[in-house]
């Protein structure tokens, strides 16, 4: 017996898990969607372990989410729909197609000969040419949708967290040709919705039951400040991320300060709690 466990004994334990009469009763009343919000979370606990270079918890975190896959596999095998070996055949045959610059004649033991290897524009473009024979491959043997049903824009799922479902948006649009030219007029659309955010605001001081304007204008412009990260080349999530943490980290110092003086934070002015902000400013970099 190996001393290590496999994927196979995780298989057993998370039937052992289900089982009706002598498994853990709560994993015994989940289905798919109860599990989904446990599944985002371990997504952003893998997320926030990398960025925190932490990883001896990311071994942990990891092993949570493959938990979660572990999970749907075995409800799916209850239900007759897929097992875990399917999903991994499955995955492996779509990677498979999608790469030929590795795999040039589609299998898994094919090996691309180097001087004849495209270029990353090509790849691109192949990538994007497969995805879109997938997804319309699905169409047709989907949900019956009928061709005034479909879109360049299907397949990008409506659950998505906002603000990555809106670089996933534009970034379709734009390989179909709808997009800025650069990002000058990015910048200029930027101040634009500024400007029309202030007057729905203004509009709200005289009629406060009226927000809907308020929320589209505000809409508007963290869509434009995605694309905005879209052609900084920046990945929006992670650069707010990295301001949460900044911001973390600066009020957690000045907590800091004020107890070493043995002072009330909520006592102090805005004016005093500003001037140490300034004062530990960079403090993130070093803790």
């Amino acid at each position: 017996m190996s001393d290590r466990y496999t994927i196979e004994d995780l298989k057993t334990l998370m039937s052992r898990l289900r089982d009706p009469e002598t498994g853990c009763p709560w994993d015994c009343k989940q289905d798919y969607r109860s599990i989904v919000p446990h599944t985002l979370e371990e997504a952003h606990e893998v997320a926030d372990a990398i960025e925190r270079a932490d990883y001896v918890n990311l071994k942990d975190e990891l092993g949570d989410l493959l938990f979660q896959v572990i999970f749907y596999a075995q409800l799916g095998n209850e239900d007759a729909h897929f097992d875990f070996d399917g999903i991994v055949d499955q995955q492996v045959r779509k990677l498979i197609r999608r790469h030929p610059h590795v795999f040039p004649d589609g299998t898994l033991a094919s090996v691309v000969d180097p001087a004849n290897r495209p270029d990353d524009a090509e790849i691109k473009a192949s990538w994007e040419r497969i995805k879109a024979e997938e997804r319309a491959s699905q169409a047709g043997a989907g949900s019956g949708a009928t061709s005034q049903d479909e879109s360049r824009l299907d397949g990008i799922a409506a659950s998505l967290p906002a603000m990555v479902r809106a670089e996933k948006l534009q970034r379709r649009a734009a390989s179909h040709g709808f997009d800025w030219p650069d990002i000058t007029p990015v910048f200029d659309k930027l101040h634009e919705e500024i400007e029309e955010l202030k007057e729905a605001w203004e509009h709200t001081q005289s009629q406060p039951d009226d927000r809907d304007a308020l929320e589209d204008e505000l809409g508007d412009l963290m869509f434009v400040c995605v694309n905005l990260a879209r052609f900084l080349k920046v990945n929006p999530d992670q650069a707010l991320r990295r301001t949460n943490r900044k911001f973390d980290a600066r009020f957690r110092a000045i907590e800091r300060v004020l107890a070493s003086q043995g002072r009330d934070f909520d006592a102090q002015s805005l004016s005093d709690l500003d001037a140490i902000w300034q004062s530990v400013k960079g403090v993130e970099k070093t803790d």
